[in-house]
């Protein structure tokens, strides 16, 4: 058994050490699953261009509610890490046990959200019909995940909320070979399963998530986390704690869910141009999430330990310990986007599309690797702004750049027509106009003051 008590400190240190310690076994955790998405995708592949497309517009809708769950977590995290900085692991099991009721709760909403409204929403936007069809088919499968993923993402918010996140690996890889399996079986039919083509990946999704949510809670109880934090001790619905978790998650929900609206903007737009362009973006989305894996981890790494130092009463060392992250965070990405680089035919190549297809993506790809490297830095600084507890300036800043995205891509794609090329340098400045207020709140000190 993995020993974890109640007598272990949970405080960090600002060293170069500690915050490698808890960002790699994040990275590893991220990975995994951006991999098995990217898997997903060949799978896809194989079924056409426009299939390949479809991937792009029904992963972003899901997406918007995945990164829903992952706010809340995100502003549970916040709570338990400045509990783990104080060194109050009671605590930590009531936010925990709280934290679950509200995201069946969410999850439910989200489901019925989709069957209500989903369909009008694609079916207006959407210049394909046969693609809302698909689209539409595939989402009422998939959204089911949520309750799954929701309460699986809260088990990983504490193992990371209180750094145990060496552990996080063991779910998402149970859960990644649980997908490619199904993908498999049931895309195209094998070993008797029956041959479900494009919905098939979606109920290979659900499957996994369900495997992965089972293993992690799995996990808490074997390692002994479950009985440092009395997790599933019996407890009444507490409102007002219920109220504070709230308050730090809904700017943070709001912020995440709008991010990724605008991204699903995007591709609704770009679907206009075609299934080339669609599917190439789609290919963009999969190479960020698996090279951004680094940028994530660091970003989740900021906001725990920056918590947690508060948590301390170590406030003076914050901005230093985000410099720090900064630094690691802009060397790994600029490793990731030398590795793309080195071999951008053999990225692309994988999605089974042919040399055309390759042609037209190297400069698209080029431009997001730039935006790449521009994020790991932004995000950290984003993230610094979160873990001080001011999720209302982040979300402020999420929104200002989010209106600047959302204009200039409907300037470059629907008025201007211009290529590709120039709708994905939104990346850049979507990022630079978050990057600019969030650090200057954070060198300013204002936070300190409130």
């Amino acid at each position: 058994m993995l020993s974890t008590n109640s007598s272990k400190n949970l405080q960090v240190k600002s060293s170069n050490r500690e915050i490698l310690g808890i960002a790699l076994p994040i990275a590893a955790a991220i990975v995994v699953p951006q991999f098995n998405f990217v898997i997903n995708n060949i799978f896809l592949g194989t079924l056409g261009e426009k299939a390949l497309g479809l991937a792009g517009l029904t992963g972003i809708y899901y997406l918007i509610f995945a990164v829903i769950g992952m706010g809340f977590s995100n502003g549970v995290r916040v709570l338990i890490a400045r509990r783990a900085g104080e060194n109050n692991p009671d605590e930590i099991g009531k936010l925990f046990y709280q934290g679950a009721i509200i995201s069946i709760v969410i999850a439910f909403l989200g489901l019925l959200f989709t069957y209500v409204f989903a369909g009008h929403i694609f079916a207006i936007s959407l210049k394909d019909f046969s693609n809302f069809v698909a689209a539409f088919s595939f989402l009422k499968i998939r959204i089911f995940g949520l309750f799954f993923l929701y309460l699986y993402q809260l088990g990983n918010t504490l193992l990371v909320g209180t750094n145990n996140s060496r552990l996080l690996i063991i779910g998402t890889f149970i859960e990644t070979l649980v997908n490619i399996f199904f993908d498999y079986v049931l895309i195209y039919g094998k070993f008797g399963f029956p041959e479900l083509g494009f919905n098939g990946a979606a109920y290979a999704s659900l499957i996994a998530e369900f495997s992965g949510l089972v293993v992690i809670y799995l996990v808490l109880n074997i390692s002994g986390i479950k009985n440092t934090f009395k997790l599933f001790k019996p407890r009444s619905l507490d409102f007002s704690l219920c109220k504070i978790i709230l308050k730090q998650s809904s700017p943070l929900i709001l912020q995440y869910a709008v991010s990724i609206i605008s991204w699903e903007y995007f591709y609704i737009l770009v679907e206009h141009y075609g299934p080339l362009e669609l599917a190439i973006s789609n290919t963009m989305r999969n190479i960020l999430g698996l090279f951004g894996c680094f940028t994530w981890a660091f970003s989740a790494t900021t906001n725990t330990m920056v918590s947690n130092l508060i948590g301390q009463g170590k406030q003076d060392t914050v901005v230093d310990l985000v410099w720090k992250i900064s630094r690691l965070s802009a060397i790994f990405a600029l490793v990731s986007c030398i590795l793309v680089t080195l071999n951008l035919n053999f990225w692309l190549g994988v999605y089974g599309q042919g040399e055309g297809f390759i042609t037209a993506a190297i400069p698209v790809l080029k431009v997001v690797l730039v935006g790449l490297f521009i994020t790991s830095f932004a995000t950290i600084w984003m993230n610094a702004v979160v873990g001080t507890g001011h999720t209302k300036t982040a979300l402020l800043a999420e929104l200002l750049a989010v209106i600047a995205y959302s204009i200039y891509n409907y300037i470059v794609l629907e008025q201007l027509h211009l290529s590709l090329i120039w709708a994905w340098a939104s990346e850049w400045l979507y990022w630079i106009v978050l990057f600019i207020p969030c650090f200057i709140y954070m060198r300013s000190g204002k936070w300190l003051k409130v």
